[in-house]
């Protein structure tokens, strides 16, 4: 087993680019995740009212372009700047996105993502600079009058500068990938997305590239196929399904919870471990992802706003009228072709299994339950050190997996009758300090030290039904006992 003291500076430099990625995309994440309802509110107006909608009303119609041109920019733009400095980062982002919003023919997601933050980070360094040298009774001139001024500038700025800059990187990746897509090379884009997913990289490729991008598209024709090109839960019920029947052990086990809330809850990471078990696995998810995209553009078929979470609920929910055919075949599609790739090679792979799983099972347990144990130990002098009183469970929005983990983690406590330890989820940045234990993917490991330098993490393969997590509430158990 690999020491990780000896693990060598190319692949901790690899480890930690990576982490910096996925917290890139966490950001992103949390721009957008709070503004879905405006998202959807938006789509559901276009798909209603537009000329081909199922209403067509030309007066109601007549929102949808200022609600996509102003409204929506500028809530991404005021929780960008929120996330970074606050409500004053906030008014400072909104102030900046207005200057862009004017500036451009188009609509501004992305410069409203870059300028928002960028907002922010501007009141947050003045901020600091100014700290502990204001003489009292001048906080408030101060305080107003530096956003007032700095925002001013940031407007000019970003009318003048960021926003031709962005509309031209804007035009060049649409005539980009709509050349893609008049050539039928759409589907090659899964050789990017499903690798970059089971990675954690999927909130960067949504959030950051294919959402705006549909939406630019929806306005147009009140549809976009960019928002099925990453978000299709088709593969993923597929690859679950092959594991139902043709998986082994815990995996067989688990893959039916996690088919049922992947496909309907929309949580896409619950799939994730059971490719990083057997990387090859990926095949199918490509394939099937292909396909989908495939089908979709054969129906000409899209959603009116991106879904989240992933789920056949929201692709339903999100279907305008004329697509809902081309939807469902899509996902169906997806799902069966990931499904018979996928069994193929987990026939394929069985007696590989048979002969190499219990060693590796046995070495792994072992780990797990040393770290466990070190997890609980955190202090030789201190009294209490086996106490445990918060476990926060993280993953890459706080929302999705880390929930589901966190619920299931508390109702087990629950069952064994341990009280006295609260159990939550966050966002990984946002773990409050007081946090006894983190709970995360392994994959988000890196990230979630990173975040939290003196925290203690246990790290997981599955958030339903792992391993370490049954340690730990051994452990805990034991504890309780005492």
């Amino acid at each position: 087993m690999a020491n990780p003291e000896m693990e060598s500076p190319a692949n901790s430099s690899s480890r930690s680019a990576r982490a910096k990625v996925q917290a890139f995309g966490g950001f992103l994440t949390n721009m957008v995740l709070p503004n879905i309802g405006a998202f959807i509110a938006w789509g559901i107006l276009t798909a209603l009212f537009i000329p081909t909608g199922w209403m067509p009303n030309e007066n109601l119609a007549s929102i949808v372009d200022p609600a996509i041109n102003y409204l929506l920019p500028l809530l991404l733009a005021h929780t960008g700047g929120k996330l970074v400095a606050g409500n004053r980062g906030a008014v400072m982002g909104t102030i900046g996105a207005i200057g862009l919003i004017v500036g451009a023919d188009i609509p501004m997601f992305l410069g409203a993502m870059i300028v928002g933050p960028l907002g922010g980070l501007v009141i947050k360094r003045f901020d600091r600079l100014v700290e502990n040298r204001i003489p009292a009774g001048f906080e408030m001139i101060v305080n107003n009058f530096s956003i007032g001024i700095l925002g001013f500038l940031l407007m000019i700025f970003s009318f003048s500068f960021i926003g031709p800059v962005i509309e031209a990187v804007n035009n060049a990746i649409t005539v980009a990938i709509e050349a893609l897509v008049a050539t039928g090379f759409l589907p090659l884009l899964s050789l990017i997305n499903e690798p970059a997913k089971v990675l954690f990289l999927n909130n960067v490729i949504d959030q950051g590239i294919y959402y705006p991008l549909g939406f630019q598209s929806a306005a147009e024709t009140g549809k976009s196929i960019f928002f099925t090109v990453a978000s299709n839960p088709g593969p993923g019920l597929g690859l679950l399904l092959a594991f139902t029947i043709f998986g082994k052990k815990t995996a067989r086990q688990t893959a039916p919870g996690a088919a049922i809330i992947h496909f309907f809850g929309g949580i896409h990471e619950l799939y994730f471990p059971y490719v990083l078990m057997k990387p090859i696995t990926l095949i199918g998810m490509i394939a099937g992802a292909m396909t989908g995209i495939v089908v979709f553009s054969a129906f000409d078929a899209g959603l009116v706003a991106g879904p989240s979470p992933g789920s056949i609920i929201s692709y339903l929910a999100l279907t305008p009228r004329g697509s809902y055919i081309g939807i469902i075949l899509g996902v169906v599609a997806a799902a069966a072709v990931t499904f018979v790739v996928t069994s193929f090679f987990l026939k394929l792979d069985r007696k590989k299994d048979n002969d190499e799983d219990l060693a590796s099972s046995i070495e792994k347990s072992k780990a797990m339950k040393s770290e466990g144990k070190k997890v609980l130990n955190f202090s030789n002098d201190n009294e209490n050190k086996n106490e445990i009183s918060k476990i926060s469970f993280a993953c890459d929005a706080g929302a999705g997996s880390s929930a589901l983990g966190a619920t299931t983690f508390r109702k087990k406590l629950q069952k064994k009758g341990i009280e006295g330890i609260e159990v939550k989820h966050y966002r990984i940045e946002e773990v409050p300090e007081d946090t006894d234990l983190i709970v995360v993917h392994k994959d988000l490991s890196d990230r979630a030290r990173n975040a939290n330098k003196h925290a203690n993490i246990v790290t997981i393969e599955n958030y339903i039904n792992d391993e370490n997590l049954e340690e730990l509430l051994n452990e805990l158990e034991s504890e309780h006992q005492k």
